[in-house]
């Protein structure tokens, strides 16, 4: 099983792709290579294809790195489930994960949400999708010190306040207000919840 992760950039009309584009091609080269792993088009559109168990903590990794730019953020449907054809592209490639990442992705703006996902699973589908809701109306408001502490917080899973706060030269007491007022212990909660529900349901 795979996941695709079909997005686009809300706001980027406000600026140059030279803000945000190299930041985010930079993230994507880490998780594969272009164009068979991931692709940018029609300026602010992106896909992307990683493991699974690794798709939510993605798409909300994405998600704090725009908000770290005042006025980003993104859109995205995450598509669980199998590739069946393989092109030299990922936008050449098929399969079931594309084709659900693909019909969530358009449903959001019309279900005025940022972040969806379908596996074909109902259950797990309905559960992880009312959660999403519910930490979306958060996580939409990150300012760009909170986001900023996500993407930190996600790319140092094992770091102390006091190691954050020595690389963001704050103190160790505003570190931890910032975890607060961005609620990364729910994000954390969110994040483990999906990786043990998952592993359940693939057996």
């Amino acid at each position: 099983m795979i996941a695709i992760l079909t997005g686009d950039i809300i706001g980027s009309g406000n600026y140059s792709s030279g803000t945000w584009l190299p930041i985010l091609k930079t993230y994507f080269s880490n998780l594969g290579d272009a164009p068979h792993d991931w692709e940018v088009y029609r300026g602010d559109e992106f896909q992307l294809k990683i493991p699974s168990e690794q798709a939510l903590r993605t798409a909300i990794y994405i998600k704090a790195l725009l908000r770290s730019i005042k006025g980003l953020d993104a859109r995205m449907g995450i598509g669980l489930g199998d590739e069946t054809f393989t092109g030299t592209g990922i936008s050449e490639s098929n399969g079931p994960a594309y084709q659900r990442s693909g019909r969530v992705f358009e449903g959001l703006k019309e279900a005025k949400v940022n972040l969806a996902l379908a596996s074909g699973k109902v259950f797990f589908d309905d559960t992880l999708n009312l959660m999403l809701r519910l930490a979306l109306d958060f996580m939409d408001d990150w300012s760009p010190v909170s986001a900023e502490i996500v993407v930190l917080a996600l790319d140092n899973p094992h770091a102390s306040q006091t190691e954050m706060a020595q690389w963001l030269n704050i103190q160790q007491s505003a570190v931890s207000q910032r975890q607060k007022r961005a609620r990364l212990d729910l994000v954390l909660q969110l994040l483990d919840y999906y990786t043990k529900t998952l592993k359940e349901i693939n057996g």
